[in-house]
């Protein structure tokens, strides 16, 4: 199981899920209709590292962060 976590303004409680890499981990969260509009705009990290290849395995324990982006001055 890995554990995902949403931060910032996505309003989806964190939860654990069996997936293989993070494109299975993508199509999981494409089916929930809040997180549609930020997966094209988020950066992902995995155990606190940024990833954007989505064929990235993922294993038991792994903490996945969805980080929306932000503006400020």
């Amino acid at each position: 199981m890995v554990e995902v976590r949403f931060f910032g303004p996505i309003k989806e409680e964190n939860f654990f899920i069996k997936a293989n890499d993070l494109k299975e981990l993508r199509a999981i969260l494409q089916e929930k209709e809040g997180l549609k509009e930020w997966l094209g705009v988020c950066a992902i990290a995995l155990n606190d590292h940024l990833i954007d290849n989505l064929n990235t395995p993922l294993k038991d324990g792994d903490v996945i962060s969805l980080l929306p982006p932000v503006c400020g001055g």
